[in-house]
């Protein structure tokens, strides 16, 4: 689903031309540079095709509630764009309709901001349905501020949204209720999804598997690990958001007969709120896993930046570090990184115990990536003595691929184990 309707009403497609502005606020310089903001807009757009003719940074004092700029800095953008026909001007922030309607009547210009241009690539690169679903709840939850008369297309997408009301009421107001109808119809289906998805996770933590979740800012190199670290071809191209629906692949790490490995969608500074409600679902698979590595793209200006902004993230979906699972940083894309920086962050790496330097590229540092999951998933581990049933081979096959086997005994028809687990298997081990 597009946040503009792309018939022949002045939508957007691939290989439009835009004018891509960044407001830069005082006092909301962050830890970003503007040229590195500028970079990032710059890299949302050409995700989806979008040819950025010009870019251009506004210092905004004090934002004017109709337009956000300056007068005189829509004038001189309305110039911009005429003088190398743009037709879309894209403003790296979030725009209030009132705003994103003026700069559209001054600029001349279809209006597009920080959360729609996010909206717009989510919504071309969702390959399952409930990738689709969660995205097109967060552009209605989106859009439904911004009404206007091209959503009666919905009505036509999945068997129309029955009476629309009578003479008396205004289009708005079917619209509004369109969308709020359909809204609470994906939702029900979500909440669906997300019991299924619940069903199946319950099933992997009683099958003796850890998981192990893949998270980081987006073009990280995620998925790029992910294949290295499984054999798989997973999508992993240099581009924002290369990777929305959620993968797991097996993958070999010592000391256990296999593990679960699962890539997730990116993180990107100021991601919509609608966004971060939509994908909850998705994210729960992060909360339930026995491990997270938080990959960071070592190479990158932002790299430390980026890294708050993934745990900003995390801890809005109440993961915070105190509330997860156990992380790794897993600083990747060594193979950018010239001498003698390159020394210096190896050093740095192997200073802490949390993290490891890597190229997911290349594949350096990989086999101690494994050694360093293999040795948190042990850590904090707990021996006990248990007997059971030598007939029942599931419970001890999970104990053999969850913990490490101290003793073993064989006792007539009784098997007694003395076992090391992480205080979550045990309690696991307990359910089964």
């Amino acid at each position: 689903m597009s946040v503009f309707n792309r018939g022949d009403d002045g939508g957007i497609g691939r290989g439009e031309r835009a004018l891509l502005i960044v407001p830069d606020r005082a006092g909301h310089a962050g830890l970003r540079s503007i040229e590195a903001r500028i970079e990032e807009a710059a890299g949302l757009a050409m995700a989806i095709g979008i040819d950025v003719v010009a870019r251009r940074s506004y210092r905004v004092r004090q934002p004017r509630p109709s337009s956000l700029l300056g007068k005189g800095q829509v004038e001189e953008i309305a110039e911009i764009a005429e003088q190398h026909e743009a037709r879309l001007l894209i403003v790296d922030a979030a725009l209030s309709p009132v705003q994103q309607k003026t700069l559209e009547e001054e600029t001349k210009c279809k209006v597009i901001d920080r959360t729609g241009l996010i909206l717009e690539i989510f919504g071309e690169r969702a390959a399952t349905a409930e990738g689709r679903l969660q995205v097109e709840l967060a552009h209605l939850d989106y859009q439904a501020g911004r009404l206007v008369r091209s959503w009666t297309h919905l009505e036509r997408q999945r068997g129309g949204f029955g009476f629309l009301g009578g003479p008396g009421e205004t289009q708005i107001e079917a619209d509004r209720r369109m969308i709020r109808d359909r809204m609470a119809r994906i939702r029900r289906e979500l909440e669906q999804v997300r019991r299924t998805r619940g069903l199946h996770r319950d099933r992997r933590q009683k099958a003796p598997w850890p998981v192990i979740a893949l998270v980081g800012y987006t073009n990280a190199g995620k998925s790029t690990l992910f294949n290295r670290m499984t054999q798989a071809s997973v999508m992993a191209e240099d581009l924002l958001f290369a990777t929305l629906d959620p993968t797991m692949r097996q993958v070999k790490i010592p000391g256990f007969d296999r593990a679960i490995l699962s890539d997730t969608v990116g993180f990107v500074s100021d991601l919509p709120t609608e966004l971060v409600a939509a994908f909850r679902a998705t994210l729960e698979e992060v909360s339930a896993a026995d491990l997270i590595l938080h990959v960071r793209d070592i190479a990158h200006e932002d790299s430390d930046a980026q890294a708050a902004d993934v745990e900003a993230v995390l801890a809005a979906l109440g993961l915070g570090e105190e509330d997860s699972p156990p992380r790794i940083e897993v600083w990747n894309k060594l193979d950018l990184i010239e001498q003698p920086e390159r020394g210096e962050i190896l050093g740095e790496a192997q200073r802490r115990i949390d993290v490891i330097a890597i190229s997911a590229l290349t594949g350096e540092g990989i086999d101690q990536l494994r050694e360093a999951v293999a040795a948190e998933l042990h850590a904090g581990g707990q021996t006990r003595r248990i007997r059971l049933n030598a007939g029942d081979g599931p419970r001890i096959a999970w104990l053999h691929a969850r913990g490490e086997i101290l003793e073993q005994q064989m006792d007539g028809d009784q098997l007694h184990l003395a076992v090391k687990l992480s205080p979550e298997n045990w309690a696991r081990f307990d359910r089964l």
